[in-house]
């Protein structure tokens, strides 16, 4: 990564603490980049797409997230090929998790990049930025009265605001494992979600005050 895309990411994020900060993004790079090299595919994209991947998120940035103006924007100053920028655009569209309604990108660089955001969002480092994310939104840590919606399409996920840091796990992240392209993807996820469900009992033990 050079000090120019380190720059701007960090510029990007400067001000954010729900988890999707710039380390967030080094992390995903650094991880894409190990699948991309296991997987066979075009490192040049996947890093580009990773550094990117969240630069217009809807969370974040809603009123640039369907133009993808900050990500083109970077891609166009650097001189990055037009084409190039068309296959980063789409792969920064299938990247994020949408319920039932979550897709698996065409392109194996796709499969790297999206397996690399969803390593970040579980094991210890997930638990960490659920309650971050959690705790900018709000949320409460839990509450055993507000049940967690299994299998939400997209809009029913970003619509589900009454939720609980908790029931994220439920909602979303304990899914992510199974969901998994590749190879080394799905190794990584096998030993974050045992750290996960390990949490989760010894949260729900400490919470009935049975430890």
């Amino acid at each position: 990564m050079t000090d120019n895309e380190k720059r701007f990411i960090k510029s990007i994020f400067s001000g954010d603490s729900s988890g999707h900060d710039y380390y967030h993004t080094i992390r995903v790079y650094k991880l894409a980049t190990k699948i991309a090299k296991q997987e066979n595919a075009d490192v040049k994209t996947v890093q580009l797409a990773a550094l990117l991947h969240d630069v217009d998120d809807i969370k974040l940035s809603p009123d640039t997230y369907a133009t993808k103006k900050n990500a083109v924007d970077f891609m166009m100053a650097n001189k990055v090929d037009e084409e190039i920028i068309k296959v980063v655009c789409k792969i920064i569209d299938e990247v994020s998790f949408a319920g039932t309604d979550s897709v698996v990108p065409d392109t194996v660089e796709g499969k790297c990049v999206q397996d690399a955001d969803r390593l970040d969002a579980i094991g210890a480092i997930g638990i960490a930025r659920t309650f971050a994310y959690g705790g900018s939104r709000g949320r409460k840590i839990y509450d055993p009265e507000i049940k967690p919606k299994i299998k939400m399409n997209k809009d029913e996920y970003q619509k589900n605001k009454n939720s609980t840091s908790i029931n994220h796990f439920y909602e979303k992240l304990l899914l992510l494992k199974d969901m998994m392209n590749t190879t080394e993807g799905k190794k990584l996820a096998e030993h974050r979600q045992v750290v996960m469900q390990e949490f989760l009992n010894e949260f729900m033990l400490e919470w009935e005050g049975k430890m």
